[in-house]
């Protein structure tokens, strides 16, 4: 199996231009374009990659958050909520956006700062209204439960915060979910 595209950048204040590289090269400065989620995350490394929409990349992409969230200091158990949250949207983008593995991508951006780490997931596969699936039952019976349905919800208690949205892909015009989750460091 091929190696997943990568690509690593460390982040400049707007001001500042950034080096010409050449096309296709894999590593690239890019001006700040960390979410607005407060300013202590305005700067820092991003670190992207770009998956095939397969099941077999689950391990890949958990390696690849987990590292991150060990590079900003997140501790054991902020590391394994994070890879649990990327393991189910990653998956939930597998099933439900492409409607099975395909080799369409799946694009992983982490943000890594002092003070926590922002994973956005993005995919141009069907388009996603998390404002459309129902808050789950939880007291409920078990026999008395749809099956799934679990997902998002989690996703939601593991992180921080976590928006939705949606942006046009660059090269294809087609309109992309973007998924921002947000863990920040204890104090």
């Amino acid at each position: 199996m091929k190696d997943p595209v990568s690509r690593h950048t460390r982040l400049q204040s707007r001001s500042k231009k950034p080096p010409k590289t050449s096309p296709g090269s894999a590593s690239n400065s890019v001006p700040n374009s960390a979410p607005n989620w407060g300013s202590d995350l305005s700067s820092g490394t991003q670190e992207i990659v770009v998956y095939p929409a397969q099941f077999v990349n689950l391990d890949h992409v958990r390696e690849f958050v987990g590292a991150a969230a060990q590079k900003c200091g997140l501790d054991a158990s902020a590391i394994y909520a994070v890879q649990l949250a990327v393991d189910e949207a990653f998956s939930n983008i597998i099933e439900h956006a492409y409607g099975g593995e395909c080799l369409d991508k799946i694009e992983c951006k982490c943000h890594i700062a002092d003070s926590g780490l922002t994973v956005t997931l993005r995919d141009c596969g069907s388009p996603f209204d998390p404002s459309a699936v129902p808050d789950p039952d939880l007291a409920a019976e078990l026999k008395d439960r749809d099956i799934g349905g679990l997902g998002l919800y989690f996703i939601r208690q593991l992180m921080d915060k976590v928006e939705f949205s949606f942006v046009p892909d660059p090269e294809t015009g087609r309109r992309c979910n973007v998924l921002r989750m947000q863990k920040r460091k204890e104090s």
